[in-house]
């Protein structure tokens, strides 16, 4: 099986379709099929950079709570944690990529 190392990919934290394991976890899985359709929309509307955070948390609590106080979260939590995830870090990148562009205009325009 491909091994994808941005993920751990345990089987029980992954999703199964006809008896084979998805090449990613449930929540990195949401991540991904938010991200891309979503990474196209926000060039052209934007969100607030405090919004794009709050939609990570969720994850973030999810996640460090699972880690911390040993609670088992399940896959559809895991794939919807990870799918508001996807939708801010897609905003991020967004917003960072337009503050880089804007700042690369800037500095050929005042040259």
């Amino acid at each position: 099986m491909y091994k994808f190392h941005a993920c751990h990919q345990k089987p029980e934290r992954s999703f199964f379709w006809k008896g084979k394991q998805f090449p990613l976890c449930a929540r990195c899985t949401g991540i991904y099929i938010a991200f891309v359709p979503f990474s196209f929309l926000f060039i052209f509307f934007d969100i607030n950079i405090w919004y794009s955070i709050l939609l990570l948390l969720p994850a973030y609590l999810d996640g460090s709570t699972q880690l911390f106080f040993k609670r088992e979260s399940n896959n559809i939590l895991r794939v919807i944690t990870g799918f508001l995830c996807g939708i801010g870090l897609a905003s991020l990148a967004s917003c960072l990529g337009k503050f880089i562009g804007n700042f690369i205009l800037e500095y050929i325009l005042n040259k």
